[in-house]
């Protein structure tokens, strides 16, 4: 009876930890950059400079994962009869944190996605991510406790909830049809990809399997923390193990602080960085992944999420905000990270989450 409760709930989270963290590990065998099998913010950076809305020419490619796992998460939605059309929960707002979200990612370099795949690659600068995750995670609880919310959504007609996957549908056929339109990397991590096929096919799989389970990386420590449940984490606990057990196979394995492929080892900003990533996730109700699936399930509002990731996306490189990799110069060791531009604008991502929380408290009695 134990057993059959243990997989009952937690056999579907496990199971989608898994599928992730294999199909990422198989997408960096077959070109995808090392410790980026997959990265919500780093693909959605690629694909705001493949339309064109930054001049990084190191990240630019129009990601199929990403289409992949909005349009897996729809089917899969639809399969089981919970694709329901909605919006209206301070999209505005939404829009806001996504793009500060972003921001913080990029300083870090990667989505929480990223730092549980850069972890099970032995790269402990991604400690620092994780910390910082998990204290933006405690902050957003709190507000929570307080009564924080961004109201309710409501239903809309079904084009509405149809319109992210709508516009994935868009870009793929661009990418296949008419790639004169797009911009594409030629170095850098833009230019390391899987084939299209099996970058698509792996993200349906993934968005399936997320859209089923519900795995969120946000959303399970805010469980774990808040009620003592502790099933949404075991997925990202699957996905590390996958990933270890993948590179370890690999020999890809490297325990270090060190070289490790497109990081820095600037730990207080990336600490700041994902715990403004994290703080926003909790405001949002779930992390990157999450809101993908979301809008793959007719929710307008995490559309409109995503869009605001794309433009913060855009932002970071524009204007010089996003980390940079460590690297080696004429055999000097060189720190990378953020600038000062881009450790102002984590700041400022602070002061309007902080504003956007206080704005979404519920009203003291008597108060007008």
């Amino acid at each position: 009876m134990r057993e059959n409760r243990w997989m009952r709930d937690y056999g579907p989270i496990v199971l989608a930890g898994l599928i992730t963290g294999i199909a990422a590990v198989v997408l960096t065998a077959l070109g995808n950059p090392k410790n980026m099998g997959f990265c919500i913010a780093c693909f959605e950076r690629d694909i705001a400079g493949a339309l064109g809305f930054h001049s990084a020419a190191k990240v630019q490619y129009l990601r199929p994962e990403i289409a992949g796992i909005v349009l897996g998460a729809m089917l899969a939605a639809i399969a089981a009869r919970e694709f329901r059309a909605k919006a209206g929960s301070s999209p505005a707002s939404r829009f806001l944190i996504g793009l500060f979200v972003m921001i913080g990612a990029l300083v870090f370099l990667g989505c929480p996605l990223r730092m549980v795949i850069r972890l099970g690659g032995g790269d402990l600068t991604a400690v620092a991510g994780l910390l910082g995750f998990l204290a933006g995670i405690l902050v957003g609880i709190a507000f929570l406790k307080k009564g924080f919310s961004l109201g309710r959504a409501y239903p809309v007609p079904a084009a509405e909830g149809a319109a992210l996957p709508g516009i994935m549908v868009v870009l793929l056929v661009l990418l296949l049809a008419v790639p004169g339109l797009l911009h594409f990397s030629e170095e850098g991590p833009g230019s390391m990809r899987a084939f299209w096929g099996v970058s698509l096919i792996a993200g349906g799989l993934v968005g399936a399997a997320a859209q089923r389970s519900r795995l969120c990386m946000a959303g399970g420590l805010r469980d774990a923390f808040l009620l003592r449940d502790f099933r949404l984490l075991s997925g990202f606990l699957a996905i590390w193990l996958a990933v270890t057990v993948g590179n370890l196979i690999q020999g890809n394995y490297n325990l270090s602080a060190l070289s490790q492929p497109i990081a820095h080892s600037q730990y207080l900003w990336s600490f700041l960085g994902m715990a403004l990533a994290g703080w926003g996730s909790i405001l949002l109700g779930g992390c990157p992944l999450r809101q993908l699936i979301l809008a793959g399930e007719g929710n307008g509002d995490s559309a409109v999420t995503v869009l605001g990731m794309i433009v913060g996306a855009a932002v970071a490189h524009n204007f010089g905000l996003a980390g940079n990799a460590d690297s080696v110069v004429d055999g000097t060791y060189v720190v990378g990270g953020t600038g000062t531009a881009g450790m102002i604008t984590v700041a400022l991502g602070f002061a309007v989450l902080l504003a956007v929380t206080l704005t979404h408290l519920p009203k003291k009695e008597g108060a007008k």
